[in-house]
Formats: C-alpha cells, sequence, structure tokens
C-alpha cells in the first residue's frame, strides 16, 4: 500500500472478527510505532499488548468509549516513560506519533484499528494505571483496539484549504 493511500483511506474500526492476530502481526505493528519520531529523539515509549479475553473485557467498565473492545482480540496500551522523558507534553506527543504509526500499519496489514485517548483524562488514567499495574513512571496515553475488520467505511474528504495559512495567518 502507497503510504499517501494508507493515510487516506485508514478509518476507525470499532467492529472486529474474533480471528486472534497473529504474534508475527503484533510484532510489526510494534516496530512500526517503534519508528515514530520524537521530540528529542527519547523514544519514550512503552507498550502493553492485552490479548487475554478477560483483561480485554475489563476494560470498557473503565474507558467510556471503549465497548468495541469486547469484540477485539487485541489492544495496545501506549504509554510514556518520564525515566525516558521527563516532560510529560513531550510524552504525549511522543506517544500519539507512535499512536499513528500504529494505525496506519495495522490498515497496511489488513487489518482494522480505534485510538482511544486516555491521556490527560485522570478518571480513565488512574483506573488504567491500577488495572495494568503501572509502575510510577509511565503514564497511560492512548489505547488501541485491533482486530480484523468487520466493518468498512466509506473516504471522507477532509482537505479544507481554508484551514491553510502562508507565512503567518
Amino acid at each position: 500500500m502507497e503510504t499517501l493511500d494508507a493515510i487516506r483511506t485508514r478509518r476507525s474500526i470499532r467492529k472486529f472478527k474474533s480471528a486472534a492476530v497473529p504474534d508475527e502481526l503484533i510484532n510489526k505493528l510494534l516496530e512500526a510505532a517503534m519508528y515514530a519520531p520524537s521530540a528529542r529523539d527519547t523514544q519514550s515509549w512503552q507498550f502493553v499488548v492485552v490479548t487475554q479475553k478477560d483483561i480485554l473485557h475489563k476494560i470498557p467498565r473503565i474507558h467510556p468509549h471503549a465497548n468495541m473492545v469486547y469484540e477485539a482480540p487485541l489492544a495496545i496500551l501506549v504509554c510514556g516513560d518520564t525515566l525516558l522523558e521527563s516532560i510529560t507534553e513531550y510524552n504525549a506527543v511522543n506517544c500519539s506519533a507512535a499512536t499513528q504509526n500504529l494505525l496506519l500499519a495495522a490498515h497496511d496489514l489488513g487489518l482494522g484499528s480505534v485510538w482511544l485517548g486516555v491521556y490527560p483524562r485522570k478518571e480513565i488514567m488512574e483506573p488504567i494505571v491500577q488495572m495494568f499495574d503501572l509502575p510510577e513512571n509511565i503514564i497511560p496515553i492512548s489505547l488501541v483496539p485491533i482486530g480484523y475488520p468487520d466493518e468498512t467505511h466509506d473516504t471522507p474528504v477532509r482537505f479544507k484549504k481554508s484551514r491553510i495559512h502562508f507565512n503567518r495567518w
């Protein structure tokens, strides 16, 4: 798949088939995430790979927009590590770039995914920290349910010239 086509045609997928995602594809997803750019080149991300159904099924109880996780065979929690990057906002930016790479890689591999925000919502972050026993230096940033898609979406037109400004506002 061409990069620009992947960017244009990737859609948020919230319905998944029950088939497991093979370890080989999980590794490709994580590798793609780790090739994201990062502020100050700290590469301050850490990942929690969740494949156990009993754990996946607990996530919607603490994240109000995570009902699709009941169907997903896989979710990846993208976290920032304050030992690698002390500036919280840079962790959020770094992990966002890694999350975007993860979403694009999933699309390229024939998988569906959706970005669920965790940071900066304390009411979601704190239960996630407890649920996954995250160390004090780990900040949960985003959660990405992944699986083989059981839905399709058309590609909307999102290019808006009115949002482009040259040289100054």
